[in-house]
């Protein structure tokens, strides 16, 4: 099975090139920790994200679903560890145990695709419940997130901002490219 991250600024578009390369059927796995706000926003706590424990909520359902999703070909991810990893540093949490515990996983057994999808950003961001930062911190967390996967060995795989069809399409170029 071949996993793919992709990954960019927060507001870059990558839920929408997820859900059109879902229209296309390829098979995708959605971002765990827009979920783990939702459902915590759901019970009336405004940000979770500054609590410790937000980050151990995010990698494990980011676990689980890289566990439980069975489809044998390819599969498309809407973030994964390392980005949870950046998300830490960014919102200036420690890295706990689960999370390195992850990271050590995800590395000896070589989970993901050595090439993560880079969305770059659009010039915007749009806040939501879930992301409420500028267009300049989104732009420090792209910088962040580009170091961490850097760091981690993986190439960046560079998808311009452009519209949305010119976007999967370039997504599948890589993909169908890594078949060969």
């Amino acid at each position: 099975m071949r996993r793919y991250v992709l990954t960019g600024t927060p507001g870059a578009g990558k839920t929408a090139i997820l859900r059109g390369l879902a229209a296309r059927g390829h098979a995708i796995v959605e971002e765990a920790a827009t979920e783990v706000i939702a459902r915590a926003q759901a019970r009336g706590e405004t940000e979770p994200w500054t609590r410790a424990s937000f980050i151990d909520e995010v990698i494990a359902l980011q676990r689980q679903r890289q566990l439980t999703t069975t489809d044998a070909g390819v599969q498309i991810y809407d973030r994964s560890p390392i980005c949870t990893h950046a998300l830490a540093t960014y919102l200036g949490h420690p890295v706990p145990r689960a999370l390195t515990a992850e990271l050590d996983r995800i590395t000896s057994q070589a989970v993901y695709q050595p090439q993560v999808l880079f969305i770059r950003n659009l010039g915007f961001c749009e806040p939501t419940p879930a992301r409420r930062i500028t267009f300049e911190e989104s732009l420090a967390f792209e910088r962040l997130h580009e170091q961490t996967y850097r760091t981690f060995g993986y190439d960046l795989v560079d998808i311009p901002a452009a519209g949305l069809s010119r976007r999967i399409d370039a997504v599948e170029r890589v993909i169908s490219r890594a078949r060969l």
